[in-house]
């Protein structure tokens, strides 16, 4: 049995994991990362990184390694295959060049892990347990017994892994639900190019599909629809969305789905965490907090969930960064009230974006079944009012919003530490 004592340990090795471990690294605070895969996770072939998104990785150090790779993505068009109407949702303010840009997972994380000192990142970590003892001292140590036998005891543990979070478990969050919707993500490649410069989306009867372009000869489908439904199956992945929930929809978007790539589709069912949940209930609890999909897992439909959790590492970082004293070393004594004030920090804003997109993505894909009076109302409200006067300042807000640097006050006047 192997005994190994840490200051931080982050739980999870995706984005907000190794955005974290940066955050910190920039700070002078060392982290070890567990991940459990054998490498870095690349489930999921793409992400949207909002305007939100690219402040954080700037104040990371990060963004001029992704920036120049990627274009702007400045518009979205959104048909109702039914009537035939299109409307225009704008993801880019007129004469910025600050806009979402799709970019690869895998290259995210890649930015992210090489700014990291060697051996941060521990692979094939998987956390059997964990808990929290009272030392001689009178601190707090985090108790972490791995599977392979590895007892690591910590000062600060940040669990940033992902939706079934062992460490939100044990700090009292409600498990994710399920919002009754599922999605279908795939990526297609046309080696002459596809010549699509901006987002489709297509509305039906209880789904929404469309594509993106992640590079000129990559382009991104999704459809997201009601119903729960489970496969690991590619063949049976595609049919489903080509005979079954993408049937009438454009001969273009069929396309993309016949030519996709057998091992980038993927088929989940979307869940959430309660809104309420994450405002009444602590993120933290002494040394132990979450970040990420760990604290506020969302549905896509803000295409949010990667930007939040670049967010969460900015916010986290600096308020760690400030137990740091002048000769380098950390006021571990105080870091139950640093992890209180991110947690503080964060509560509304996590809270309104997961909201948001789940009710986003209910008014965007409309409803069927027995409720055909609430399917009526929810498709004049998606048509007449959704994206003509909501949908559009809300994104404004979600997209716009500056989380601060590391070592500065964030723009939304964030709490100070005393």
């Amino acid at each position: 049995m192997v005994e190994i004592l840490e200051d931080v340990v982050i739980v999870g090795g995706g984005i907000a994991g190794l955005a974290t471990a940066v955050a910190l690294q920039r700070l002078g605070i060392r982290s070890l990362v567990l991940e459990r895969s054998h490498e870095l996770r690349t489930t999921g072939t793409s992400i949207t990184l909002s305007p939100n998104a690219w402040r954080a990785l700037d104040a990371l150090g990060v963004a001029h390694k992704l920036s120049p790779l990627y274009d702007s993505i400045s518009k979205s068009y959104v048909t109702d295959v039914a009537t035939g109407k299109t409307g225009v949702v704008h993801l880019t303010e007129p004469g910025s060049d600050s806009g979402a840009k799709l970019v690869h997972r895998s290259r995210l994380l890649e930015s992210l892990a090489e700014e990291l000192p060697q051996n941060t990142i521990r692979f094939n970590a998987k956390l059997a347990s964990f808990n929290t003892e009272t030392t001689i001292d009178g601190s707090s140590a985090a108790i972490l017994n791995l599977e392979d036998g590895t007892i690591i005891k910590a000062k600060a543990v940040i669990g940033c892994d992902g939706v079934h979070s062992v460490v939100a478990e044990w700090l009292g969050l409600s498990a994710p639900v399920e919002s009754g919707r599922s999605a279908v993500r795939g990526l297609t490649i046309y080696p002459e190019g596809h010549g699509v410069k901006e987002v489709q989306q297509f509305l039906g009867d209880g789904a929404r599909a469309g594509f993106a372009p992640l590079t000129a000869t990559e382009l991104y489908w999704f459809i997201t629809y009601t119903g729960t439904d489970s496969s690991r199956d590619p063949e049976l992945i595609k049919k489903l969305v080509i005979e079954n929930k993408g049937k009438g929809f454009p001969k273009s978007y069929i396309d993309a789905v016949e030519r996709s790539e057998p091992d980038s589709l993927t088929l989940d069912k979307l869940k959430f965490r309660s809104p309420w949940n994450l405002v009444l209930r602590p993120a933290h609890r002494g040394n132990v907090t979450v970040a990420g999909d760990a604290m506020h897992p969302m549905t896509p439909d803000l295409g949010q969930g990667g930007c939040m959790a670049l967010e969460d590492a900015v916010v986290l970082g600096r308020n760690m960064g400030k137990l740091r004293r002048a000769d380098g070393s950390v006021e571990w004594g105080r870091i139950g009230e640093a992890l209180g004030v991110y947690a503080k920090e964060r509560r509304w804003r996590v809270a309104g974006v997961v909201a948001g997109a789940y009710f986003s993505g209910r008014a965007q894909q409309g409803e069927t079944g027995w409720m055909t009076w609430f399917s009526w109302v929810t498709k004049f409200f998606r048509d007449y009012l959704f994206y003509g006067l909501v949908f559009n300042r809300f994104l404004v807000r979600v997209r716009d919003y500056d989380c601060g640097r590391l070592t500065e006050p964030a723009t939304s006047a964030a709490p100070k530490l005393d």
